[in-house]
C-alpha cells in the first residue's frame, strides 16, 4: 500500500498542500497496481458519508466507522448513528455496493473529561477543543483499523467546508505513524464534493443535523439541546414503531 509520506515528502517544503491531488495520486497508485485496498473510513454523520462513498467506492473496499462520542445529546447521538446505518444500506440497495458499517461504543463522558482536563470549555468552534476532537476521533479509527487489518484509514470530515481539512490531515498524518496502518488523505469537499451531498441527502432523504454535536459548541451557538433531545426521542420511537 502507498503511504503518502511518500508524495508529501516530494513537495516544496512548507507549501499548502492539496489533499485532493495527493488522494487522486494515491488512487492512480492503486490502479497501477491493480489492487483495490480497503479503508475504514470514520464518518461522523451520514450527510458527510454521502458523496464520499459514492467517490471512494470506485476504487476501494469501504467500511464506514462511527466513532463520535462528542455528540450530545444520547437521543441525537443514537438518532444520527441510526440515520448513518440506514443510509449506508439504502447506498448499498441502490448501487449494488457493499459498505459495511461499524459503530464504536458511545463514550461521553471520554469526550467531556478530555476537554474538561485540557481545559478547552470555552475555546471558539473551530478552535484548539475541535483539534483535541479531532485527535481523539482519528486515533480510534487508526487503532481499529490496524485491529481489523484495513490498509488504511481515513475521515469524511473533510468533506464539510466547516471543518479545517489541513488540520484534520495533519492529525492524521501523525497518528499513522503510532499504527500499522496508512492514512488515507483527503479533501472531499474539492471538485464540488459538498454540494453534491446535499443532492445526495435529498436523493435519499437524509437527516441534516444544525450543530455538530459537541456539547460546548451547542451552548455557545444557543442550540435548544432540549428541544433536539425531544425530537431525536420522537424520530427513534417513530422509527421503533
Amino acid at each position: 500500500m502507498i503511504n503518502l509520506t511518500e508524495i508529501t515528502e516530494k513537495m516544496i517544503p512548507n507549501q499548502k498542500i492539496n489533499y485532493d491531488r495527493v488522494l487522486q495520486k494515491v488512487i492512480a497508485e492503486w490502479e497501477k497496481s491493480d489492487v483495490r485496498p480497503t479503508v475504514l473510513l470514520h464518518s461522523c454523520c451520514a450527510p458527510c458519508s454521502t458523496y464520499t462513498l459514492e467517490y471512494l467506492t470506485k476504487f476501494a473496499d469501504v467500511t464506514i466507522y462511527f466513532a463520535n462520542s462528542n455528540i450530545h445529546p444520547r437521543a441525537e447521538y443514537q438518532r444520527r448513528e441510526l440515520v448513518q446505518k440506514e443510509f449506508v444500506e439504502a447506498f448499498n440497495e441502490r448501487t449494488s455496493n457493499s459498505v459495511q458499517f461499524l459503530a464504536a461504543s458511545y463514550e461521553p463522558n471520554k469526550f467531556i473529561q478530555m476537554v474538561q482536563e485540557k481545559a478547552l470549555t470555552e475555546e471558539p468552534e473551530g478552535g484548539k477543543r475541535c483539534s483535541a476532537c479531532f485527535q481523539m476521533r482519528l486515533d480510534i479509527v487508526a487503532e481499529k483499523a490496524q485491529e481489523l487489518c484495513y490498509d488504511y484509514f481515513g475521515s469524511a470530515l473533510t468533506l464539510s467546508p466547516k471543518k479545517n481539512s489541513q488540520l484534520i490531515n495533519k492529525i492524521g498524518i501523525d497518528i499513522q505513524k503510532f499504527y500499522a496502518t496508512n492514512y488515507l488523505p483527503s479533501d472531499f469537499k474539492k471538485n464540488n464534493g459538498y454540494k453534491r451531498s446535499i443532492e445526495l441527502c435529498k436523493e435519499y432523504d437524509v437527516y441534516r443535523q444544525c450543530y455538530c454535536g459537541c456539547l460546548f459548541a451547542a451552548t455557545k451557538q444557543r442550540i435548544d439541546l432540549k428541544a433536539i433531545n425531544i425530537d431525536a426521542k420522537a424520530f427513534l420511537a417513530e422509527k421503533k414503531e
